[in-house]
Formats: C-alpha cells, structure tokens, sequence
C-alpha cells in the first residue's frame, strides 16, 4: 500500500493514505482469525492439565448443590434453622 507523509504544525509525520484495496480488510480480518486459532491450539496444549482440574473442580461444586435441596429436605425447617445459625456464629467467629 503506497503512502506518503504530511506533517502538521507541530513538525509531526502523518500518514496519508493515497491507494486503498477492496481486499485489505478481509486480509486483516483472516490474519487475524489465523492468529486467534494458533493461539487457541497453543493454550489447549498447554492448559491440558489446568482443563482437567478446572473440570473437577466445577463437577463437584455442581454435585454439592445438587445435594443441597435434598439436605434441606431432609434435615426439615427447625433443624435447617438450628444449622443456619451454626454456620452463621462459625462465619462471625471466624472474622
């Protein structure tokens, strides 16, 4: 792409555009979706490890409020109250 420099007042080079290609922007935009997928195949090579403990990690917390609805079912409304305080006091002592 052929350009040329004008300066402004302050003494400052700007570049002027002088010819513009319909295809520019598509070849930005394929640079940019190629760069995007390398890193993409970068990041899943190295983070195979991180995936494994994110997603074991994620299962459990999913498992554990499954859980919770059932709990509070069985353990009934006084019972679910007497716990609540009990975490609660654990919470306050512990600040």
């Amino acid at each position: 792409m052929a350009s040329e420099f004008v300066e402004d007042k302050n003494g400052m080079k700007i570049r002027k555009l002088v010819e513009l290609k319909t295809d520019t922007a598509k070849k930005y935009q394929d640079a940019m979706l190629g760069r995007v997928e390398y890193f993409k195949k970068k990041n899943q090579e190295k983070s195979q490890f991180n995936s494994v403990i994110q997603n074991t990690i994620i299962n459990s917390l999913s498992t554990i409020l499954d859980l919770k609805p059932n709990i509070d079912k069985s353990l009934g409304e006084e019972n679910l109250e007497k716990v609540h305080k009990i975490i609660d006091s654990i919470l306050l002592f512990g600040l």
